[in-house]
C-alpha cells in the first residue's frame, strides 16, 4: 500500500520575462520599443519621484514614448488612489503602464490595467472586480474582463507583488485590505535593478525581506504545499539569510540586494501556484488595512508568533526552515526572530505604536475575514485565536 498522493496544479504565471542585474531605465526604454509602445505611463511612489531622480532618469531613457508620470499611490493601494491613478492613464492615453516602486505601487498597477479593460470609474464600481470569499487567488472572477494594457514592474522593494497575479487594495470605508486578481493581472516583463533600490529607506527595504521571508516560510508549511514551490522556498531562505545581514551592515553592497531581489523573486513562487498561506499573512492584511502596519513590519512581529503557534504540527517543515537557515538544532520561530533582531527590526506591536484595546480588537475582527485564516496549518478555532497571537506580539 502506498501513501497517498499529493496533487496540485502549477499554472506557469503569464509573465514573459525577468530581467535582472541590468540598469532598469534601459531595460524600460528597449522593453517599450519591443512592445510597440508609444504612451507610456509611470507609476511611482511620491517619494520616490520627490527625493530622487530615478523616475526623472526612466523618462529621459523613454523619451518621446513618457506620456506622464503619476505618483499619488499611498501605503496599502486605497481604493482611491488607484481611481485616481486610473483617470490620469485615460487622460494620457496610455498603451503601457510602468509601475516603479514597492508593493502598493506595483498592486495599483495592477489593479489599474483591470480596471481601465472593465471601464471602472469610481470606487463603488471596483466592488464587480473583487475576489469573492470562494474564488481561488489566481483565478478569474465572472465577468471580469481580462486587462489589456501591458505592465512592466521595476520593484524597489522585496514585497513581490511583481510577481503574483493578485493585489490588495484597502477600501476607503471599511479599512479593510481586499483581493483583486485575474491570472492575467501580471506584468509582462519585470525588471530588478539593485541599483534603483538604493534610495528605498533601510527600514523599508530590510523589513519588506522579512515579508519575502514570511511567503517562503508559510510556503513551506502550508496545507497544500507543492515539492517545486518548497525547493524554491528554502532558497529563497537561503538567500535572505545572508543577503539580508549584508545589506543591513553595507547598504550599498548591490551584489547582496541583488541576491535579495532573486530571493523574493523565489519567495513567490508557491503564490503564483495558489499555495494558501496562514496566519502571519493573513492577520497581518489586517494588521495593515484595518492597524496602518507597513506589510513589512507586520511579518517582523507576526511571522515568530505565529511560527511558533503553528510548531505542533510543522515540526518536520520547520526543521526544513532551521537548517536552511544554517542553524539546525534551534526552532525555527527562535532563528527567525534572531534574524529579525539582528537587522534592527520591531518585534512587537508596541514598538510601532500599536498598543489599545480597541485598536487590537478591530485588528482581530478584521482578519477573520481573510482568506488566509481559514488555510492556517493549525486551525484558527475564532477571534479568540487571532486576539491571542496580537497579545503574543503586543510586548
Amino acid at each position: 500500500m502506498t501513501d497517498e498522493l499529493y496533487r496540485g496544479i502549477y499554472a506557469l504565471p503569464k509573465i514573459e520575462r525577468v530581467v535582472f542585474g541590468q540598469p532598469a531605465a534601459e531595460v524600460v526604454a528597449a522593453e517599450a520599443e519591443r512592445l510597440g509602445a508609444k504612451r507610456v505611463f509611470v507609476l511611482t511612489a511620491a517619494l520616490l519621484a520627490e527625493q530622487t531622480d530615478v523616475p526623472a532618469r526612466l523618462a529621459v531613457a523613454l523619451g518621446a514614448r513618457h506620456a506622464a508620470t503619476w505618483s499619488g499611490i499611498a501605503a496599502h493601494t486605497p481604493r482611491d488612489d488607484v481611481i485616481a491613478a486610473v483617470e490620469a492613464a485615460r487622460r494620457a492615453d496610455a498603451d503601457l503602464l510602468v509601475a516603479l516602486g514597492g508593493g502598493s505601487v506595483i498592486d495599483a498597477a495592477k489593479v489599474v490595467a483591470t480596471c481601465l479593460a472593465n471601464d471602472v470609474g469610481t470606487v463603488d464600481d471596483m466592488d464587480a472586480l473583487r475576489k469573492s470569499p470562494s474564488q481561488s487567488m489566481t483565478a478569474a472572477g465572472a465577468g471580469v474582463r481580462a486587462p489589456q494594457l501591458p505592465l512592466l514592474a521595476v520593484p524597489t522593494t522585496l514585497a513581490g507583488a511583481e510577481f503574483t497575479a493578485y493585489a490588495g487594495v484597502t477600501h476607503p470605508r471599511t479599512r479593510l485590505k481586499e483581493v483583486f486578481t485575474h491570472p492575467q493581472q501580471v506584468p509582462r516583463v519585470v525588471v530588478l535593478d539593485p541599483a534603483v533600490t538604493l534610495p528605498t529607506p533601510q527600514a523599508l527595504w530590510l523589513s519588506t525581506g522579512v515579508r519575502a521571508l514570511d511567503h517562503a516560510v508559510e510556503d513551506i508549511c502550508s496545507i497544500d504545499a507543492q515539492p517545486y514551490s518548497q525547493g524554491t522556498a528554502l532558497q529563497a531562505i537561503r538567500l535572505l539569510t545572508r543577503a539580508l545581514p549584508a545589506t543591513h551592515r553595507d547598504a550599498g553592497n548591490l551584489r547582496a540586494r541583488l541576491d535579495a531581489q532573486v530571493a523574493g523573486w523565489l519567495s513567490t513562487v508557491g503564490s503564483q501556484a495558489g499555495v494558501n498561506k496562514g496566519a502571519s499573512h493573513g492577520i497581518g492584511h489586517a494588521l495593515g488595512g484595518t492597524g496602518g502596519v507597513p506589510h513589512g513590519l507586520t511579518s517582523c512581529i507576526l511571522m515568530p508568533h505565529v511560527m511558533r503557534f503553528n510548531e505542533p504540527v510543522v515540526r518536520e517543515q520547520h526543521a526544513m526552515i532551521s537548517e536552511a537557515m544554517g542553524q539546525p538544532s534551534v526552532p525555527a520561530w527562535q532563528v527567525v526572530a534572531g534574524l529579525i533582531e539582528g537587522l534592527g527590526l520591531p518585534l512587537t506591536l508596541r514598538a510601532v505604536g500599536l498598543d489599545d484595546d480597541e485598536r487590537i480588537e478591530a485588528v482581530a475582527q478584521a482578519a477573520m475575514h481573510d482568506p488566509w485564516i481559514r488555510t492556517n496549518p493549525r486551525p484558527i478555532e475564532g477571534v479568540a485565536t487571532v486576539r491571542r497571537l496580537l497579545e503574543a506580539a503586543r510586548a
